[in-house]
């Protein structure tokens, strides 16, 4: 029986925290987060670029609560104050009363969104004046470096092994360069793979693209 030959990936990286990983697509964001630069800042990203990742960092770095249908209680305390995918529908009201809340006692607010704020439109015109304070830390898509880490990434989490690193140029060059379509992707080839009770190769990802 000929032995399985598995190839360790060295890939470089700037530098990580904890299984967050940095480079020019999203180190600016992450350095406004963790270095506490701004008390107001809008977040935004697209999904599964680790948005969420770095809203539940600052959450415990300022010692934070969700806004999460909790407004009398955040209303009635001094909290700093997170607020996620600002874009789904949130209570305008309860957000404006919230904002003013943060500002009058000096507390510092994360909001968190998958759009641009200057596409999002609010009834409240104040509401859209109170947002243009704060401070815009953005997510990009992915460039080679981050698809090449995420994809290593989920593979591993996928217990696939990695036979040939030609698997990651071939999705890379025949499928969306996004962060939610990879996440995707690989769900899809880990249930495909076990239907079939193949190993990960370029012929399965075919099939799935």
């Amino acid at each position: 029986m000929n032995k399985q030959n598995i190839f360790k990936f060295n890939f470089k990286t700037k530098k990580n925290y904890l299984d967050f990983y940095i480079n020019k697509t999203n180190e600016l964001a992450f350095d406004g987060i963790v270095n506490k630069k701004n008390k107001y800042i809008f977040l935004q990203g697209p999904n599964k670029s680790g948005k969420s990742y770095l809203a539940n960092l600052w959450k415990k770095m300022n010692n934070a609560i969700l806004f999460d249908n909790n407004f009398k209680y955040i209303i009635n305390n001094s909290k700093n104050i997170l607020i996620e995918n600002i874009n789904n529908k949130l209570n305008e009201e309860n957000l404006f009363h919230i904002l003013n809340h943060c500002n009058s006692n000096k507390l510092n607010v994360l909001i968190t969104s998958n759009i641009d704020i200057d596409t999002i439109n609010f009834s409240l015109q104040d509401l859209t004046s109170r947002l243009k304070i704060f401070s815009f830390l953005e997510i990009k898509q992915p460039d080679d470096d981050m698809l090449i880490n995420l994809l290593t990434k989920y593979f591993i989490e996928k217990q696939f092994i990695i036979n040939s690193k030609d698997i990651f140029q071939y999705i890379i060059k025949h499928t969306d360069r996004t962060y939610e379509n990879m996440y995707n992707l690989v769900n899809k080839l880990d249930t495909l793979s076990i239907e079939k009770k193949r190993q990960l190769t370029i012929p399965l990802v075919k099939e799935i693209l």
